[in-house]
């Protein structure tokens, strides 16, 4: 048979190509004469540049210094399509990995960084912008990677606003700068609007270290920094638009400053890294991700995965650290690390890969 594996990170636990490398051994020690490819997807989140930087030949990783999160220098990465284009990820700047747990507060990070790496891409010549949202600590709206480009966003005293998210409720106008950047298109799997209970404070602070007193305060700033955004700068309004409170918000500045298009993050790294085509004639495609549950049917990669392997008359297995609620209603068949996948995750990986297998 002709089996592709295709999973998304197992995230705190396995890259997407540690995840593929290991359904893939674990599969060939059960059938030995398949023909397996391997082709790790990812969706927009941490792990993209990796993702597209192994598949896509003559991909260049560029380096460029920038601040993370808490202001503090770092040395990130963009990537140069051999097409004119640059793919970036947002957590290669602000990302809430490179954070000590008492480093993590949504109040004061900063996404100063991401519009560094934007510069960085636009003053090297290229054609298109892919920014990937995902994995970031902040919650501010992208006003920090608005001031990196040069925005002024000002009290009504006319001094500039403090960096962080809970000093936009001072905000009182914006005064945009005329130079823009490359064409930006926006690769995110999420959907949330900015504000509200879907919105980037309610669903993705929490896990940045807010608490619960910190929520208010979080949501009474994005929504002044979104009245006067749109009030000042043509083109809006943004604040309802999917995936507007993507990484803190960030999806809601680059829509309003860079003039930002949404795009479904799996689609556009399927595309680079020509899924479709590698999927051709599969017998069987193997998607797998750390967690499969409701939000999965709503555009997360396994799901992509499922769509497009299904359009290619294959059937669909996958493998996953947890399952719940619906999410596994899209495979044929569903293999589960359980608790133990956070402790032994290869070893486990690789036998439920053998233990599919075996059911061929």
């Amino acid at each position: 048979m002709r089996v592709v594996v295709a999973p998304d990170k197992f995230a705190g636990t396995m890259s997407a190509a540690d995840a593929a490398d290991t359904i893939a051994a674990g599969w060939c020690s059960t059938r030995p004469d398949d023909e397996v490819l391997v082709v790790p997807m990812a969706d927009g989140g941490a792990g993209t540049l990796d993702v597209v930087a192994t598949a896509v030949a003559g991909a260049e990783r560029v380096e460029a210094e920038v601040a993370d999160a808490r202001g503090r220098a770092r040395a990130a990465h963009w990537l140069a399509l051999p097409d004119g284009r640059a793919l970036l990820e947002a957590a290669e700047a602000c990302g809430l990995a490179w954070l000590d747990e008492d480093d993590r507060d949504p109040r004061c990070a900063t996404s100063y960084g991401v519009g560094q790496l934007i510069a960085a891409a636009t003053d090297a010549g290229v054609r298109e912008i892919l920014i990937g949202l995902g994995g970031s600590a902040t919650s501010d709206g992208g006003a920090g990677m608005a001031l990196a480009l040069g925005h002024r966003l000002l009290r009504a005293d006319g001094n500039g606003v403090k960096v962080g998210a809970e000093h936009l409720v001072e905000l009182a106008r914006v005064e945009p700068v005329a130079a823009g950047t490359a064409p930006v298109t926006i690769v995110s799997d999420v959907t949330n609007p900015l504000l509200g209970p879907d919105g980037a404070v309610a669903v993705f602070a929490p896990q940045k270290g807010a608490g619960p007193a910190d929520l208010p305060v979080l949501e009474d700033a994005l929504r002044r920094f979104a009245d006067v955004v749109e009030r000042d700068l043509p083109g809006g309004p943004w604040r309802e638009l999917p995936g507007a409170g993507a990484a803190g918000g960030l999806g809601f500045g680059l829509l309003a400053f860079c003039g930002g298009r949404m795009a479904d993050g799996a689609e556009v790294v399927a595309g680079l890294v020509d899924l479709d085509a590698r999927m051709r004639s599969a017998d069987v495609v193997i998607a797998g991700e750390g967690k499969l549950d409701d939000q999965t049917l709503s555009g997360k990669t396994p799901a992509f995965v499922a769509q497009r392997a299904r359009a290619a008359g294959a059937r669909v297995l996958a493998i996953a650290g947890q399952v719940e609620g619906r999410g596994a209603e899209l495979f044929d068949e569903v293999a589960v690390l359980g608790e133990e996948g956070l402790d032994r995750p290869v070893e486990l990986t690789r036998q439920r890969a053998a233990e599919l297998a075996s059911t061929m």
